[in-house]
């Protein structure tokens, strides 16, 4: 700043001047890893890059350090990347082929140096990769056979248990001995709705009702059912005794067919659907005595049963007593201890008087 005079008037002025100190373009280089040793698992046998990068000037440089260089090692000509920054990327890559033993546990340092003498460093140190190369062969071995045998085996016993789990049930129930009868004070196993009018279209359908089922599960099986044509005492109210039947009973059995729906067995059906929808003291078993393409006829409520099923019956096929109705059915049944009823005659002998 200085003063001058123009035209008797004083005058201050002022010059202004930017000095720069030092090397405008220098650049400290840094790496692009931190600065600590960085352990690289490796495969012998394999090949292996190791990629040592730093950012700076245009001069620097980047140079490996290899205390104990072995004829597998190269490094590769320096490369240089100018960023929109106006910074440089210096790389530079040694390359190891066919890793070997003696490539292992020992530096590799990698230094990046400035023209003006600035320097950064990074060390690599190649460990040996524990992989299957390092579990002996026959251990493996039987290792992958064991794992394989079990992976079968367990597929096996789940295929097994779909198919067979109702038989299992039923062993289950027979080993443990359950009895799920004892307690709940109910007189009935089973009530059994069916058509009660005997027409000639319906003769099969009427006797499985009243005599095969009976005859099954009753004498073989040991359970007892309630028929209406052998167990409603005649004069009373039918629809009060219908109605009280199917409460002493654990399950209802309907037998289904194309003129199952008539006016007498609809009050029974409606009335087991409020004791399992409502009450939840009852559950129900469908049987497919012939069968029924048409299903409109029945209440919508039988969908929202969780224990809804039908049983298809195949006439002859189902007919021994070890096929699979019957399983399916003793699976549905209440578990119980099987005390299998006999007749008079094959209990006692008949004895004839000789005077006769």
């Amino acid at each position: 700043m200085f003063l001058f005079h123009h035209n008797g008037k004083l005058f201050n002025a002022t010059v202004t001047h930017n000095v720069t100190v030092g090397d405008y373009n220098k650049i400290t280089p840094t790496l692009l890893e931190p600065r600590v040793t960085t352990s690289v698992r490796v495969e012998l046998g394999k090949d292996i890059q190791l990629n040592c990068s730093a950012t700076g000037d245009e001069k620097d440089r980047i140079d490996w350090y290899i205390g104990n260089r072995s004829r597998n090692v190269h490094e590769e000509e320096q490369t240089k990347i100018k960023t929109p920054e106006g910074k440089w990327i210096t790389s530079k890559i040694l390359r190891i082929e066919n890793v070997n033993e003696e490539n292992l546990n020992f530096p590799y340092n990698c230094v990046v140096q400035s023209y003006s003498g600035y320097q950064d460093f990074k060390s690599f140190r190649l460990l040996k990769k524990e992989d299957l190369d390092d579990i002996p062969g026959h251990v493996f071995t039987r290792g992958m056979i064991a794992a394989v045998s079990i992976s079968v085996v367990v597929v096996c016993l789940v295929i097994v248990g779909v198919i067979y789990r109702v038989d299992l049930a039923l062993f289950y129930r027979h080993f443990m001995g359950r009895d799920e009868t004892l307690t709940d004070g109910k007189t009935y196993d089973a009530f059994v709705s069916y058509l009660k009018e005997c027409r000639p279209e319906s003769g099969e359908e009427h006797t499985f009702a009243v005599e095969t089922l009976p005859r099954v599960l009753e004498k073989h099986f040991g359970y007892k059912l309630c028929i209406f044509e052998r167990d409603v005492v005649p004069g009373g109210a039918v629809v009060d005794e219908i109605h009280s039947l199917i409460e002493k009973s654990r399950r209802l059995i309907i037998v289904l067919s194309k003129s199952y729906m008539s006016n007498e067995v609809r009050y029974e059906l409606e009335s087991g659907l409020h004791e399992a929808l409502v009450e939840r003291k009852i559950k129900i078993i469908l049987i497919e005595f012939t069968p029924v393409s048409d299903f409109t006829v029945l209440p919508q409520s039988l969908k929202l049963l969780k224990s809804h099923r039908v049983l298809k019956w195949k006439a002859d096929k189902s007919l021994p007593h070890n096929s699979r109705f019957w399983k399916n059915l003793l699976y549905l049944m209440p578990a119980k201890t099987v005390k299998p009823y006999r007749d008079e005659s094959e209990v006692l002998p008949c004895f004839h008087s000789p005077d006769l």
